[in-house]
């Protein structure tokens, strides 16, 4: 398996890192991973979010949220 090593890591970070290692009583470096995995998933995410074509709703999304929320309050059970 691959080694990464990360330099100059701010006395704080570093101090919150282990804490949250602590915490979940695992090691820092699976901590640093999952927060790796996190951040690639969410720029992937982000990048195919700016590949979709714009969509025209005919109106604002928050016209759209306040007449669904109309429409939800007036449901009667």
């Amino acid at each position: 398996m691959p080694y990464l090593q990360v330099r100059n890591v701010p006395e704080g970070l570093h101090s919150r890192l282990r804490r949250c290692a602590r915490e979940e009583k695992c090691a820092m470096s699976s901590i640093v991973l999952a927060g790796l995995e996190r951040e690639l998933e969410r720029r992937g995410w982000q990048g195919r979010l700016k590949r979709r074509a714009i969509v025209d709703l005919g109106m604002s999304a928050a016209d759209l949220l306040v007449l669904g929320r109309r429409g939800r309050d007036q449901v009667e059970f």
